[in-house]
């Protein structure tokens, strides 16, 4: 079951899911951005390219608002906790839709209520640059500490090729196709390198 709650009511509807609801396990919390990747797409799967097809007339498919779906804002926060009690399981995800604005990006922290929310949170947080107001200490959990943006936001560009030098020493081999390729100890050309040496044996 989805039941979405305003981002003021965070902690309440967490604390009432606890108390009243009995949902004392807590499974997960997790962070969207429903923004378009202003990128485009440059891998499209077989299953993708069909879904682009037109679809029939007589089967249209209903615009969803409600579920995983959806919302008023870019950004969304979601968690499911669950009701485990004499054999009868059963879950609720809570989700919130979390201000646009640089300013905006901050909603409760569950660490209160539900003490697992701490590296979850921690990771909406270094991943998508939300604010959970009352945690006990947001900091990198996965990336070095002056790593800079936001990696799981859509607008957060993908430059694997262009490179930062690396703080350490590192052994730099030439690359493939360069006109002198020097390997250690050794001054020849790599034309010259791979030529068998005479031996007078």
């Amino acid at each position: 079951m989805w039941v979405r709650v305003a981002a003021d009511a965070w902690r309440a509807a967490g604390e009432y899911a606890r108390h009243h609801l009995r949902c004392r396990y807590f499974e997960f919390l997790a962070a969207i951005d429903w923004m378009p990747s202003p990128f485009g797409r440059s891998m499209d799967a077989e299953v993708d390219n069909a879904a682009k097809e037109p679809e029939p007339a007589a089967v249209q498919a209903t615009p969803r608002n409600t579920g995983a779906t959806g919302g008023e804002t870019r950004f969304q926060v979601f968690a499911r906790v669950a009701h485990v009690h004499d054999h009868d399981y059963w879950g609720v995800v809570l989700k919130a839709d979390v201000g646009d604005g640089p300013d905006d990006l901050t909603i409760d922290s569950w660490v209160p209520v539900y003490a697992g929310a701490n590296w979850h949170e921690r990771e909406a947080w270094e991943m998508y640059g939300i604010e959970f107001t009352g945690h006990p200490g947001l900091r990198h959990l996965y990336l070095p500490s002056g790593f800079e943006g936001r990696p799981l936001r859509k607008d957060f560009p993908l430059l694997p090729r262009i490179v930062k030098p690396w703080p350490g020493i590192v052994d730099v081999e030439a690359m493939p196709g360069e006109e002198t390729d020097v390997v250690k100890g050794d001054d020849r050309s790599s034309d010259e390198a791979d030529q068998p040496e005479d031996s007078d044996q």
